[in-house]
C-alpha cells in the first residue's frame, strides 16, 4: 500500500474512533489496522528519506565546471 493511501485510510480510521460509535471490539480492530498503517507509512517515509539523502550526497559531489568556447 502506498503511503498516500495508507494516510486516507488512517485518517478514516480516526474520524470513525473520534465519533466514539465504535464497539469495544470494533475499536480494538480500528485501533489494530491504525497500528498497521502508521508502521506502513512510517517505512515509506523512512524509504523516502534515504532516496532523499543518496541524491543529496550525490548533489555534492558534482563540481561546477567552468564552460569554455573554442573559437577556432
Amino acid at each position: 500500500m502506498k503511503f498516500e493511501e495508507s494516510l486516507k485510510e488512517l485518517e478514516e480510521i480516526v474520524a470513525k474512533m473520534e465519533q466514539g460509535n465504535l464497539s469495544i471490539d470494533e475499536s480494538i480492530a480500528a485501533f489494530t489496522k491504525g497500528i498497521e498503517l502508521c508502521k506502513n507509512c512510517s517505512k515509506e517515509l523512512e524509504a523516502a528519506k534515504g532516496k532523499i539523502t543518496i541524491l543529496q550526497k550525490e548533489m555534492e559531489s558534482i563540481k561546477e565546471v567552468p564552460f569554455e568556447v573554442n573559437n577556432d
